[in-house]
């Protein structure tokens, strides 16, 4: 008599939430397909008899979002869809306890450090030889390298150190080998991520100047065969690295762009959010940056409504986004997060009035946007293409990230491939987007 062989488990990994929260998923893919398990990313259909949701737990939007998708497998288990279903990332590692009160069908809840119990409820090892190799779940011609974990940063609004804990570097080699790793599968491009690229080496002993290592890593990085851009992302402004400008401007791989994230233009919100600085040595830093690395494109992020900001407030940074004329801008509402130094004062700001400002900034930011994509036209670019969409190929320059920024649309009928470098000619621009035509050199 034979007996029934029951199918071998298979596991969906949902992500939500940051570039962050998504190399923290494809490590998680890497170990369970490294112990032979059948894993896919972000499924469309609920055929895996196990969903693991890594959530986001950052502002209200996005808790609602990870909240909202958590129930929706939980619908699948009572459906008989899927068998098993764990919640793992900032928002189970936050509201654990919680949690496990109010949605009991959850098979088990993790925090974001606890990536080898999870293995274990998946009946999986953590696997020591995996370090440094990593199955992408962006097009294989980018991939984000996280240098660093948490955040030692006091900002008043901020509930990243209570999720991700204190700032912890990631080893040199490591990320080296890492990178040597990515190159060799054909990645090109590397996003450097942190919640603050620029406290990166303090923890760590040795290197060249015994302090921030980032100048040292950018530089090894840099050397890396294959890897042709260099992108850095969430870099703080107080205290700012200054010795990594001269590398950026030395090494052509490295992208002439700074994402740096300053939440405001008024000084009295600035020292009420402590930041550590203020609007005029903000000023200076983006003048510094600018001359030192002539061209730069400049991305920031701003807080519209945060508690006790006033409409004069709002003008400081309305009147301080028109003077930077920054390349790449988004705006927030203010979230009140539970835990934070923020939260002991009232949440004033009515929701209305938060996205009125929002949109006011907005429009500002289009405006300066659309004045500097025209100055682009009759320009030719280095564009690296990113797929094929709507009739179009499209691409970015080394002055836009995936997804958040400006996008270069070539048209279908022109040759080109994903991710392959081409020169493109600007003939049109519009406030977020270029048109162009290759051109052959």
């Amino acid at each position: 008599m034979k007996t029934k062989v029951k199918p071998k488990a298979s596991i969906n990994i949902v992500t939500l939430g940051c570039s962050k929260n998504l190399v923290d998923s494809e490590v998680l893919y890497t170990q369970l397909k490294g112990n032979g398990l059948e894993v896919t990313h972000e499924a469309k259909k609920d055929t895996a008899s196990i969903v693991v949701v890594n959530t986001c737990g950052f502002i209200d939007n996005a808790k609602q979002e990870s909240i909202d998708t958590i129930l929706r497998y939980v619908d699948a288990k009572e459906a008989g869809k899927i068998d098993k279903l764990y919640v793992t990332g900032c928002l189970s590692h936050r509201y654990k306890d919680d949690l496990e009160k109010e949605i009991p069908l959850v098979d088990a809840f993790f925090g974001t450090n606890e990536l080898p119990r999870l293995l274990k409820a998946l009946k999986a090892d953590y696997k020591h030889e995996l370090v440094g190799e990593r199955f992408l779940t962006t097009p294989a011609h980018f991939a984000y390298l996280k240098i660093a974990e948490g955040c030692d940063r006091p900002c008043s609004f901020c509930a990243i150190p209570i999720m991700r804990g204190k700032h912890v570097s990631r080893n040199m080699d490591e990320l080296v080998l890492e990178a040597n790793s990515l190159a060799k599968k054909g990645t090109k491009e590397l996003i450097l991520i942190a919640q603050d690229l620029t406290f990166y080496g303090l923890d760590l002993k040795g290197g060249q100047t015994g302090g921030r290592k980032l100048k040292e890593l950018l530089e090894r990085l840099s050397d890396v065969n294959g890897i042709e851009w260099i992108r850095l992302q969430y870099a703080y402004p107080a205290g700012f690295p200054l010795e990594i400008l001269d590398t950026m401007a030395e090494r052509e791989n490295i992208c002439r762009y700074l994402d740096m994230p300053l939440q405001s233009g008024s000084d009295a919100m600035l020292k009420h959010m402590r930041r550590g600085i203020t609007r005029e040595k903000t000023e200076a830093l983006i003048e510094t940056i600018r001359e030192k690395v002539p061209g730069i494109a400049l991305r920031t992020t701003l807080i519209s409504g945060y508690p006790g900001e006033t409409e004069a407030d709002f003008e400081e940074t309305y009147s301080f986004v028109e003077r930077m004329r920054f390349d790449r801008l988004g705006i927030f509402n203010y979230s009140h997060e539970e835990n934070t130094h923020a939260y002991s004062v009232e949440d004033n700001v009515p929701e209305e009035v938060k996205q009125e400002r929002s949109d006011e900034i907005m429009a500002l930011q289009q405006t300066i946007s659309e004045e500097l994509n025209q100055a682009k036209v009759g320009q030719t670019v280095k564009v690296l293409v990113d797929r094929k969409e709507s009739g179009y190929f499209v691409g970015r320059t080394e002055f836009d990230s995936p997804e958040v920024d400006n996008e270069v649309l070539i048209p279908a009928e022109q040759y080109a491939r994903m991710g392959d470098f081409v020169q493109v000619k600007i003939n049109k621009a519009e406030e977020f987007d270029l048109y162009g035509d290759i051109v052959n050199t």
